[in-house]
């Protein structure tokens, strides 16, 4: 490794410490020690955005300033590996398309893994080892023979175990489906996740030893996010939310469908409850989800737009002419009539924040409650 790498890690081990709110000791020096340019591979994503939107334009390694590069790799920033399935260093031009890997900025990793509240002796299931990064902070401060690390893409698990084998780590790597059982060398003390679900897959509870923690962030279709901290009981798992704010990409099962062709501003309309740019706000619209687990949010502010794929149930919001704000209901769904029924019953209890709220996950059902779980809640989509 070139002396500027080795100074712009220990640099960014720092930066974590002094300014990010990392406060594991063991954490830090895991940074300090793990060469994240390795987990970068060849090539990177840039974001390019223009008229027609976000193209990704590859950046290579050997086509860029050693100094640049080093700066790139110890920012702490995300850098997209993969769109659409093509793999960065595959990449001969500019491509449009979403992300379907990345090496996610170090802050939030490391913050995630200290909120997991990971130990020595811990035997710990990542769930995504993406790039790998994550894989070998883990590996440096357990121990490999600590760590077992699921992917579902075999280019990218390819990838991040030739980086891994670089670094001098040779966890278990599996290449398969993270949301399904790998019950080899269960039980596990943790279980984290890099990647967002929709609900807790069944699999996870079973691979934990009761005590044990599983640690994920909990996503939707409206881009409501929080971080779950669960624990595994006899029958289940429960516990309440951190106050994190950290979102990475979704479990493919669990992401998004495509749309088909839609009209907007179909149905009838009344005059809302709410004013449409509540869901502008992280907290309300993590609410508001938890009200239409099934549909999409477009637009923002007075313009929102509520779509829900499977059944083709919309709404549509728009300033009224005499004042306050009108919605469009059309479809077997009335999506703003529930949304605005969830944010009624969050404003009532005094608009909390989302570590007011927790996750009990049982057989009969997951669902989320509002102040501890004999309050109000809501079914997840499971």
């Amino acid at each position: 490794m070139s002396s500027s790498a080795a100074r712009h890690r220990q640099e960014m081990a720092g930066l974590l410490a002094s300014e990010k709110g990392v406060t594991d000791r063991r954490w830090i020096e895991a940074v300090a020690a793990v060469p994240r340019e390795l987990f970068l591979g060849d090539a990177v994503f840039h974001p390019d955005d223009g008229a027609q939107g976000t193209l990704w334009r590859p950046v290579r390694r050997d086509r860029t300033d050693p100094e640049t590069w080093s700066r790139m790799a110890y920012a702490d920033r995300s850098w997209v590996t993969q769109v659409d399935g093509v793999l960065a260093e595959d990449a001969t031009r500019a491509l449009p398309g979403a992300p379907t890997s990345s090496s996610t900025l170090p802050s939030l990793v490391v913050k995630m893994l200290e909120r997991a509240e990971i130990a020595e002796g811990d035997r710990v299931l990542e769930i995504g080892t993406g790039t790998g990064y994550s894989t070998g902070l883990l590996c440096e401060r357990l121990g490999a023979g600590q760590v077992t690390s699921v992917e579902f893409d075999p280019a990218v698990a390819a990838r991040a175990r030739a980086a891994l084998e670089s670094a001098g780590h040779a966890p278990v790597l599996i290449v398969g489906d993270g949301l399904t059982a790998y019950d080899k060398d269960a039980e596990y003390d943790r279980l984290i996740a890099t990647c967002s679900v929709r609900y807790i897959p069944a699999p996870w509870i079973w691979q934990v030893r009761d005590g044990g923690t599983i640690t994920t962030p909990l996503s939707g279709w409206l881009g409501g996010t929080v971080l779950a901290h669960l624990t595994v009981e006899p029958g289940g798992a429960g516990g309440r939310f951190l106050p994190d704010e950290l979102s990475f990409m979704f479990a493919r099962p669990h992401d998004r469908p495509s749309r088909a062709h839609y009209l907007l501003r179909l149905g009838e309309q009344r005059e809302t409850r709410i004013a449409p740019a509540v869901l502008d706000d992280p907290a309300a619209r993590f609410v508001a989800q938890l009200g239409v687990p099934s549909a999409e949010l477009l637009g923002a502010g007075d313009h929102v737009v509520l779509l829900d794929v499977s059944t083709g149930s919309q709404a549509t919001t728009e300033p009224a002419p005499g004042g306050g704000w009108r919605v469009r209901q059309h479809g077997p769904l009335r999506l703003w009539d529930a949304a605005e029924d969830a944010i009624e019953t969050w404003r009532e209890a005094g608009s909390p924040p989302v570590s007011a709220f927790g996750l009990t996950v049982t057989p009969q059902g997951q669902r989320v409650w509002l102040g501890d779980p004999g309050g109000p809640s809501w079914s997840l989509p499971a």
